[in-house]
């Protein structure tokens, strides 16, 4: 996946759900862009189908929030599935793993 962020930008879908989770939790698309630029990948998901998905973490103005995201490789586009800010309750103190 290209890192830079007009191609994060333009190759990246937004499922109906993502957009319906980030309306209600008052989530922007730029906070999703700059997760996926420079957000810290916690967990892979290679067997997800149809696509591979990971959960990425990052802050967006001092707010964290954890993507998932699938990569279609033959289209060259990121989709963006869900959006949440990580339950401190289900998730370690630095929002990294979740609690057993």
């Amino acid at each position: 996946m290209e890192h830079d962020v007009e191609s994060i930008i333009k190759n990246t879908l937004f499922r109906a759900h993502a957009l319906q989770r980030m309306f209600q939790r008052k989530i922007r698309k730029d906070a999703v862009f700059g997760i996926l630029i420079s957000g810290e990948v916690l967990e892979e998901y290679p067997d997800d189908l149809p696509y591979p998905s990971r959960l990425i973490m990052g802050w967006y103005e001092g707010r964290p929030l954890h993507v998932v995201a699938a990569y279609d490789s033959a289209e060259r586009k990121e989709i963006v599935i869900t959006v949440y800010e990580p339950d401190p309750n289900r998730w370690d103190q630095g929002l990294r793993r979740r609690r057993r």
